[in-house]
């Protein structure tokens, strides 16, 4: 072989890492052809008006809400990367809010009901969450509790049999179509983090009050409630989980959830990127591309190297948790980092864009209004920081 070949670099080689094999990529594709296909066209008529249910039940239909769950309940029975692949596709929809409004199916409410539940509980809920004939939501956020979740004044009473649950919540993802609540309530105030307890809530039971669609600066495909429950009651069989283990129980789910936002950050910022790669070839100043000047070129340089200091955080940690073990700090560390650079990401395409780049016909001012959320939704920025300081022991 000559010195010339060997030294060469191949920078348009496939890129694919150790955690995929040959299934995962086939997944990959199906997923992005029909992403493309039949959601895609689509996107800015959602922008308006949200995402309609019909396509949580296309995505179960075709197997794409229960890639890693048991199939015993309907899934796919696949590992923890395939839930990667198809938060990384998701992007292909040109559309942050449809992409939330699924995760919070398939990785914020349904996880807990599986790994918590009863049986009865995920025959009733989880099996038909999977086919995409009921859409779940998941209620940690309040008014006054947000970061702080020791803060939940959610009240949930036992009168017999029952329970009465009293209380509020807000910024709830799905809430206005969701068939179920994963609650977080409050069942002894004076027993601190073992006072917590999950509930499974019909959002049809009397008392449930879907108060408010809010408004936001992105998602706004993504419908986002604030919800009111007004003597709530619910049978003893409605809770989720072991009573008082709650506060435990939805610390865990943060962690998944932490982990596949980070995963959706890096594949946001991945999507942006390419689009003005194309824009800063194509755009034409002082006679040449934009992208052959040196300071345009620096700042896709600089962009790359995060993305891809980011997705081998994500990634390595994946594999970290597929292999049994519970890196808190290291998704902490992940979801921080990919959902800084993401908006840092999205920030420097709208300056390369320029004033086209402010437009909505371009839909870049759209990508950073999207990622945006990534640094507060799932756990703040302040309070990835804390969670990794305290991992150090201080």
């Amino acid at each position: 072989m000559a010195t010339a070949d060997v030294l060469k670099p191949d920078f348009a080689s496939q890129r694919r890492h150790f955690i995929f094999t040959d299934e995962h990529e086939q997944l990959r594709e199906s997923i992005r052809r029909f992403v493309i296909k039949e959601l895609q066209p689509h996107a800015d008529e959602w922008e308006e008006n949200t995402f309609p249910d019909w396509v949580f039940a296309r995505m179960g239909e075709l197997g794409f809400l229960g890639l890693d769950k048991p199939g015993q309940y309907g899934g796919q029975g696949g590992d923890y990367y395939t839930s990667l692949v198809l938060s990384e596709e998701m992007v292909h929809a040109h559309c942050g809010g449809l992409a939330m409004g699924l995760a919070v199916q398939t990785d914020m409410a349904l996880p807990p009901i599986l790994a918590f539940g009863t049986e009865e509980q995920k025959q009733e809920w989880a099996v038909p969450a999977i086919k995409g004939e009921k859409i779940l939501c998941l209620g940690i956020t309040e008014p006054d509790a947000g970061s702080d979740v020791s803060g939940i004044k959610t009240r949930a009473i036992r009168d017999g049999d029952e329970y009465v649950i009293n209380g509020s919540k807000t910024y709830i993802t799905n809430g206005h179509r969701a068939h179920v609540i994963v609650l977080v309530t409050k069942t002894d105030p004076d027993a601190g983090y073992d006072g917590f307890t999950l509930f499974l809530v019909p959002m049809d039971a009397p008392g449930v009050i879907r108060e408010q669609r809010l408004q936001k600066l992105g998602m706004h495909a993504s419908d986002t409630a604030l919800l009111a429950f007004r003597d709530v009651r619910v049978p003893s069989s409605a809770v989720l989980g072991e009573v008082g283990k709650g506060f435990y129980h939805i610390m865990w789910e943060l962690q998944g959830e932490r982990l596949i936002g980070a995963a959706g950050s890096v594949a946001g910022a991945q999507h942006v990127f390419d689009r003005t790669l194309e824009y800063a070839k194509e755009r034409k100043a002082f006679g040449r591309a934009i992208g052959q000047f040196q300071v345009i070129r620096h700042k896709f340089a600089e962009m790359a190297t995060k993305i891809e200091t980011a997705r081998q955080m994500v990634y390595t940690t994946a594999w970290r948790l597929q292999n049994g073990e519970y890196p808190v700090r290291e998704i902490s560390m992940a979801k921080l980092y990919a959902s800084r650079i993401a908006v840092e990401v999205a920030d420097e395409c709208i300056q390369i864009h320029g004033g086209a780049g402010y437009m909505k016909e371009y839909g870049i001012e759209r990508s950073w209004r999207d990622l945006r959320l990534n640094r507060i939704g799932a756990g703040t920025d302040e309070i990835m920081l804390e969670v990794i300081g305290r991992s150090y022991g201080l």
